[in-house]
Protein backbone atom coordinates (compact mmCIF):
# COMPACT_ATOMS: atom_id res chain seq x y z
CA UNK A 1 0.00 0.00 0.00
CA UNK A 2 1.29 3.45 -0.94
CA UNK A 3 -0.19 6.75 0.18
CA UNK A 4 -0.18 9.91 -1.91
CA UNK A 5 -1.55 13.28 -0.84
CA UNK A 6 -3.36 15.69 -3.12
CA UNK A 7 -2.52 19.36 -2.55
CA UNK A 8 -4.52 22.37 -3.74
CA UNK A 9 -3.31 25.95 -4.08
CA UNK A 10 -5.55 28.93 -3.48
CA UNK A 11 -5.59 31.00 -6.67
CA UNK A 12 -6.46 34.12 -4.65
CA UNK A 13 -4.19 36.51 -2.81
CA UNK A 14 -3.00 34.00 -0.20
CA UNK A 15 -1.50 31.54 -2.74
CA UNK A 16 -1.52 29.08 0.17
CA UNK A 17 -1.19 25.32 -0.34
CA UNK A 18 -3.40 22.82 1.50
CA UNK A 19 -3.19 19.01 1.59
CA UNK A 20 -6.83 18.29 0.75
CA UNK A 21 -7.00 14.53 0.17
CA UNK A 22 -5.23 11.20 0.45
CA UNK A 23 -5.03 8.39 -2.08
CA UNK A 24 -4.20 4.93 -0.74
CA UNK A 25 -3.18 2.63 -3.56
CA UNK A 26 -2.52 -1.10 -3.67
CA UNK A 27 -1.44 -1.49 -7.29
CA UNK A 28 -0.81 -5.24 -7.05
CA UNK A 29 -4.37 -5.92 -5.90
CA UNK A 30 -6.03 -3.14 -7.93
CA UNK A 31 -7.44 -1.39 -4.89
CA UNK A 32 -7.69 2.41 -4.62
CA UNK A 33 -9.20 4.58 -1.92
CA UNK A 34 -9.57 8.37 -1.83
CA UNK A 35 -10.83 10.54 0.99
CA UNK A 36 -10.67 14.21 1.90
CA UNK A 37 -8.46 15.29 4.78
CA UNK A 38 -8.90 17.96 7.42
CA UNK A 39 -6.73 20.15 5.17
CA UNK A 40 -9.71 20.38 2.80
CA UNK A 41 -11.89 21.45 5.69
CA UNK A 42 -9.40 24.17 6.63
CA UNK A 43 -9.09 25.28 2.98
CA UNK A 44 -12.88 25.57 2.82
CA UNK A 45 -12.98 27.69 5.97
CA UNK A 46 -10.08 29.97 5.03
CA UNK A 47 -10.42 30.32 1.25
CA UNK A 48 -13.84 28.93 0.25
CA UNK A 49 -12.44 25.73 -1.30
CA UNK A 50 -15.19 23.53 -2.78
CA UNK A 51 -15.15 19.74 -3.34
CA UNK A 52 -13.62 18.62 -6.63
CA UNK A 53 -15.97 17.48 -9.39
CA UNK A 54 -14.38 14.02 -9.31
CA UNK A 55 -15.04 13.71 -5.56
CA UNK A 56 -18.12 15.86 -4.87
CA UNK A 57 -18.66 15.12 -1.16
CA UNK A 58 -16.20 16.03 1.60
CA UNK A 59 -17.69 13.38 3.86
CA UNK A 60 -17.69 10.51 1.40
CA UNK A 61 -15.07 7.77 1.05
CA UNK A 62 -14.33 6.72 -2.55
CA UNK A 63 -13.29 3.21 -3.61
CA UNK A 64 -12.26 1.90 -7.02
CA UNK A 65 -10.65 -1.11 -8.69
CA UNK A 66 -8.89 1.27 -11.10
CA UNK A 67 -6.88 4.42 -10.51
CA UNK A 68 -9.28 7.36 -10.37
CA UNK A 69 -9.27 9.46 -13.59
CA UNK A 70 -8.21 12.61 -11.69
CA UNK A 71 -4.91 10.87 -10.93
CA UNK A 72 -4.61 8.71 -14.06
CA UNK A 73 -4.90 11.75 -16.32
CA UNK A 74 -1.83 13.26 -14.64
CA UNK A 75 0.45 10.57 -16.04
CA UNK A 76 1.70 10.42 -19.62
CA UNK A 77 0.07 7.45 -21.35
CA UNK A 78 2.28 4.39 -21.87
CA UNK A 79 1.11 4.26 -25.49
CA UNK A 80 2.79 7.56 -26.35
CA UNK A 81 6.01 7.49 -28.36
CA UNK A 82 7.79 9.65 -25.81
CA UNK A 83 6.76 7.55 -22.80
CA UNK A 84 10.23 6.03 -22.29
CA UNK A 85 11.80 9.48 -22.52
CA UNK A 86 9.28 10.67 -19.95
CA UNK A 87 10.31 7.88 -17.54
CA UNK A 88 13.96 8.71 -18.19
CA UNK A 89 13.35 12.33 -17.16
CA UNK A 90 11.92 11.03 -13.88
CA UNK A 91 14.86 8.60 -13.42
CA UNK A 92 12.42 5.68 -13.41
CA UNK A 93 12.77 2.26 -15.06
CA UNK A 94 10.65 0.95 -17.89
CA UNK A 95 7.43 -0.48 -16.54
CA UNK A 96 7.05 1.97 -13.66
CA UNK A 97 3.42 2.07 -12.55
CA UNK A 98 1.35 5.29 -12.41
CA UNK A 99 1.62 5.59 -8.62
CA UNK A 100 5.42 5.42 -8.76
CA UNK A 101 5.38 8.00 -11.55
CA UNK A 102 3.15 10.35 -9.56
CA UNK A 103 5.45 10.04 -6.53
CA UNK A 104 8.19 11.75 -8.53
CA UNK A 105 6.40 13.85 -11.15
CA UNK A 106 3.88 15.49 -8.84
CA UNK A 107 1.23 15.19 -11.54
CA UNK A 108 1.11 18.94 -12.12
CA UNK A 109 -0.90 20.30 -15.05
CA UNK A 110 -1.22 23.72 -16.64
CA UNK A 111 -5.01 23.57 -16.36
CA UNK A 112 -5.42 23.41 -12.58
CA UNK A 113 -3.75 24.14 -9.24
CA UNK A 114 -3.38 20.60 -7.91
CA UNK A 115 -0.23 18.65 -7.09
CA UNK A 116 0.41 15.11 -5.88
CA UNK A 117 3.08 14.14 -3.38
CA UNK A 118 3.98 10.95 -1.50
CA UNK A 119 3.78 10.44 2.24
CA UNK A 120 7.19 10.58 3.89
CA UNK A 121 7.88 7.12 5.28
CA UNK A 122 10.29 6.07 8.01
CA UNK A 123 12.65 3.38 6.74
CA UNK A 124 13.86 0.48 8.86
CA UNK A 125 17.03 2.37 9.79
CA UNK A 126 15.05 5.42 10.97
CA UNK A 127 15.81 7.57 7.94
CA UNK A 128 13.70 8.97 5.10
CA UNK A 129 14.43 9.49 1.41
CA UNK A 130 12.39 11.65 -0.95
CA UNK A 131 12.75 12.85 -4.53
CA UNK A 132 11.24 15.92 -6.14
CA UNK A 133 11.88 18.52 -8.79
CA UNK A 134 13.22 21.84 -7.55
CA UNK A 135 10.40 24.39 -7.31
CA UNK A 136 10.37 28.08 -8.19
CA UNK A 137 12.95 28.10 -10.98
CA UNK A 138 11.21 31.04 -12.66
CA UNK A 139 12.05 33.19 -9.63
CA UNK A 140 15.81 32.60 -9.53
CA UNK A 141 18.52 34.92 -10.91
CA UNK A 142 19.49 34.50 -14.59
CA UNK A 143 23.03 33.60 -13.50
CA UNK A 144 21.58 30.71 -11.47
CA UNK A 145 19.85 29.44 -14.63
CA UNK A 146 23.29 29.18 -16.20
CA UNK A 147 24.51 27.25 -13.17
CA UNK A 148 21.60 24.80 -13.57
CA UNK A 149 22.89 23.93 -17.02
CA UNK A 150 26.23 22.83 -15.53
CA UNK A 151 24.86 20.65 -12.72
CA UNK A 152 25.91 17.01 -12.80
CA UNK A 153 24.27 13.85 -11.49
CA UNK A 154 25.24 13.12 -7.87
CA UNK A 155 26.47 16.68 -7.35
CA UNK A 156 25.84 17.63 -3.70
CA UNK A 157 23.51 20.52 -2.89
CA UNK A 158 23.18 22.84 0.08
CA UNK A 159 19.93 23.08 2.05
CA UNK A 160 19.22 26.41 3.74
CA UNK A 161 16.34 27.73 5.84
CA UNK A 162 14.76 30.94 4.52
CA UNK A 163 13.00 32.89 7.25
CA UNK A 164 11.38 35.69 5.25
CA UNK A 165 10.05 34.12 2.08
CA UNK A 166 7.49 36.63 0.69
CA UNK A 167 4.93 33.91 -0.02
CA UNK A 168 5.28 31.29 2.71
CA UNK A 169 7.53 32.99 5.31
CA UNK A 170 9.43 29.77 6.06
CA UNK A 171 11.00 28.00 3.10
CA UNK A 172 13.88 25.69 2.27
CA UNK A 173 16.33 26.84 -0.38
CA UNK A 174 18.43 24.48 -2.46
CA UNK A 175 21.76 25.72 -3.76
CA UNK A 176 24.96 24.52 -5.32
CA UNK A 177 28.20 24.06 -3.40
CA UNK A 178 29.44 27.34 -4.91
CA UNK A 179 26.41 29.15 -3.46
CA UNK A 180 24.20 29.55 -6.52
CA UNK A 181 20.59 29.59 -5.27
CA UNK A 182 18.75 27.16 -7.57
CA UNK A 183 15.23 27.09 -6.14
CA UNK A 184 13.18 25.65 -3.30
CA UNK A 185 11.98 22.40 -1.82
CA UNK A 186 8.21 21.88 -2.16
CA UNK A 187 6.21 23.63 0.55
CA UNK A 188 4.56 20.42 1.65
CA UNK A 189 7.96 19.17 2.91
CA UNK A 190 9.00 22.28 4.84
CA UNK A 191 7.41 21.51 8.22
CA UNK A 192 8.79 17.97 8.38
CA UNK A 193 12.22 18.90 7.06
CA UNK A 194 12.52 21.65 9.65
CA UNK A 195 11.98 19.01 12.35
CA UNK A 196 14.80 16.94 10.83
CA UNK A 197 17.13 19.94 10.63
CA UNK A 198 16.41 20.98 14.22
CA UNK A 199 17.07 17.45 15.50
CA UNK A 200 20.09 16.68 13.26
CA UNK A 201 21.28 19.92 11.62
CA UNK A 202 24.32 18.38 9.93
CA UNK A 203 22.80 15.09 8.77
CA UNK A 204 20.30 16.12 6.10
CA UNK A 205 21.83 15.76 2.64
CA UNK A 206 20.71 16.64 -0.88
CA UNK A 207 22.07 15.70 -4.27
CA UNK A 208 21.25 16.12 -7.92
CA UNK A 209 19.70 12.97 -9.40
CA UNK A 210 19.50 14.27 -12.96
CA UNK A 211 19.16 17.46 -14.97
CA UNK A 212 16.71 17.48 -17.88
CA UNK A 213 17.79 19.89 -20.62
CA UNK A 214 15.37 21.94 -22.65
CA UNK A 215 12.78 21.38 -24.01
CA UNK A 216 11.89 19.76 -20.66
CA UNK A 217 9.47 22.08 -18.83
CA UNK A 218 11.01 24.42 -16.26
CA UNK A 219 9.27 22.63 -13.40
CA UNK A 220 10.97 19.35 -14.35
CA UNK A 221 14.53 20.52 -14.93
CA UNK A 222 16.37 19.46 -11.77
CA UNK A 223 15.43 16.24 -9.98
CA UNK A 224 16.94 16.05 -6.49
CA UNK A 225 17.09 13.50 -3.70
CA UNK A 226 16.94 14.55 -0.07
CA UNK A 227 17.53 12.23 2.86
CA UNK A 228 18.33 12.19 6.54
CA UNK A 229 17.37 10.74 9.92
CA UNK A 230 13.90 11.22 11.35
CA UNK A 231 13.68 12.06 15.07
CA UNK A 232 12.79 8.89 16.96
CA UNK A 233 9.66 10.44 18.47
CA UNK A 234 8.46 12.17 15.32
CA UNK A 235 6.01 10.85 12.71
CA UNK A 236 6.08 12.87 9.47
CA UNK A 237 2.88 14.13 7.89
CA UNK A 238 0.83 13.21 10.92
CA UNK A 239 -0.75 16.60 11.65
CA UNK A 240 -4.46 17.30 11.42
CA UNK A 241 -4.29 18.53 7.81
CA UNK A 242 -3.13 15.06 6.73
CA UNK A 243 -5.77 13.07 8.60
CA UNK A 244 -8.81 11.73 6.75
CA UNK A 245 -12.16 13.35 7.50
CA UNK A 246 -13.69 9.86 7.62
Amino acid sequence: MKSLFLAWQDAGTSRAWFPIGRLDADVEHSSYHFGYTHGAERAAQETGFQPLLSFPDFNNSYESRELFPLFRNRVVGSDREDFRDYLHQLDLPDGADPITILEVSGGTRQTDNLEVFPKLERRADGTFVCRFFIHGSRHIHPIAHQRVDTLKSNEPLRVSIELNNPTSELALQLGSEDYAMLGWAPRYLVKDLLQVIIASPTQITARVVRVNPAPAPSNQRVLVELKGPLPSNYEPMSGSDFQLLR
